[in-house]
C-alpha cells in the first residue's frame, strides 16, 4: 500500500479528509516521494499557450523547453508509480496546441503507450473560422513498461442501457436464457475509449473558478476504473481540486501537488464543503 499520504506531509502540506495537498513545485515535491507507491496518477499540466491570459500557461520560452520540463514530470510520476499502475495525461492538439502531439511521441518513449482516450465535451468552443468546430480533448495514457499488466476495472465503468434497449435486444431468438441475458444487459455496456461527458459551463453548479477545470464525471471514471478501494491516487498538478473530491467520495487516499496558492484555496474549500456534509455529493 505504501506509505499513507499524511506521512509525506512538508512545512506547506495541508492533510484534508484521506488525502494530503502540497502547495510547491511538481519536479521538487516529487522528488521527495517514496518510488512505486502509487497505483493511479492524474496529469492535468498546462498546455502551453493555450489559455494566453493564464500566467501558468505562459511559463516556458519555447516548445522546447516545455517538452523538457514535460518529459522531466513524467520521468518522476514513472518513478512513483506502481508497476501495475496507469498515468493520465491530459492534453489537447490543435492549431496553436500542436506541442502535444510531440509531447505524445516523446512520452510514449519515456513509458509504455497504453491507450489514448478521446474526451467528447458534447459542446464545442467556436474560436475558429477557418476549421471545424473542436470539442475534444485527449487522454494519454501509459503505463512503466511494456511488460507491465496494470491494473483496470471494465465492470466500473459500464453505461447502461435504456428500457427500450433492453426490450429490443430480449427479443433477439437467439438468446434462450433470458433471464441471464437480461441480467446481463441490466449490467449495462462497457465505456469505449470515447468519453461523451459535457464541459463545465459557466452556470454549472459544479463550476469553481478554474479556467481549465474538468467536470467531477470525467475524473471518476478515471479513478473508479483504475484504481482500489484504499489505493492511493496522485495528481500532480492539483488545480481546482477535481482528483481530490472524487477520491473522497470513492474512498481512495490521494495526494495533490499545486503551486498556485489561489488553487490550493480553492481545492481546500471544495473538499472542506464535502468534508462537512459526507452524505452529499459535491462537484
Amino acid at each position: 500500500m505504501g506509505k499513507s499520504p499524511a506521512s509525506q506531509r512538508t512545512p506547506s502540506s495541508q492533510i484534508l479528509g484521506r488525502g494530503v495537498i502540497h502547495q510547491g513545485n511538481a519536479l521538487q515535491v516529487l522528488d521527495g516521494f517514496e518510488s512505486g507507491q502509487y497505483q493511479l496518477i492524474i496529469a492535468d499540466p498546462p498546455y502551453f499557450q493555450v489559455l494566453l491570459e493564464q500566467e501558468w500557461d505562459n511559463s516556458w520560452k519555447s516548445p522546447a523547453e516545455y517538452l523538457d520540463w514535460t518529459i522531466a514530470w513524467v520521468r518522476a510520476c514513472k518513478r512513483v508509480l506502481r508497476p501495475d499502475g496507469l498515468l493520465y495525461v491530459f492534453g489537447q492538439p490543435g492549431k496553436r496546441e500542436h506541442v502535444w502531439l510531440h509531447a505524445c511521441s516523446l512520452l510514449a518513449s519515456e513509458m509504455q503507450f497504453h491507450d489514448m482516450i478521446i474526451w467528447d465535451r458534447a459542446v464545442g468552443y467556436n474560436e475558429r473560422s477557418d476549421s471545424f468546430t473542436p470539442q475534444y480533448e485527449m487522454i494519454l495514457v501509459l503505463r512503466p513498461t511494456a511488460e507491465g499488466k496494470p491494473f483496470f476495472n471494465k465492470d466500473a465503468v459500464r453505461l447502461p442501457y435504456d428500457e427500450k434497449t433492453i426490450g429490443v435486444y430480449l427479443r433477439d431468438k437467439r438468446y434462450k436464457d433470458k433471464p441471464a441475458r437480461e441480467a446481463h444487459l441490466r449490467k449495462g455496456k462497457y465505456a469505449t475509449n470515447i468519453l461523451r461527458i459535457p464541459s463545465l459551463k459557466g452556470i454549472s453548479q459544479e463550476k469553481v473558478g478554474h479556467p481549465s477545470q474538468k467536470p467531477l464525471a470525467l475524473i471518476d471514471a478515471l479513478v473508479s476504473s483504475s484504481s482500489r478501494e484504499g489505493d492511493l491516487v496522485l495528481d500532480p498538478f492539483l488545480g481546482s481540486g477535481t482528483t481530490a473530491v472524487s477520491c473522497e467520495q470513492l474512498k481512495r487516499r490521494w495526494v495533490g501537488i499545486e503551486w498556485d496558492p489561489g488553487y490550493v484555496a480553492m481545492s481546500r474549500q471544495r473538499l472542506e464543503s464535502l468534508l462537512a456534509k459526507p452524505e452529499l455529493s459535491f462537484g
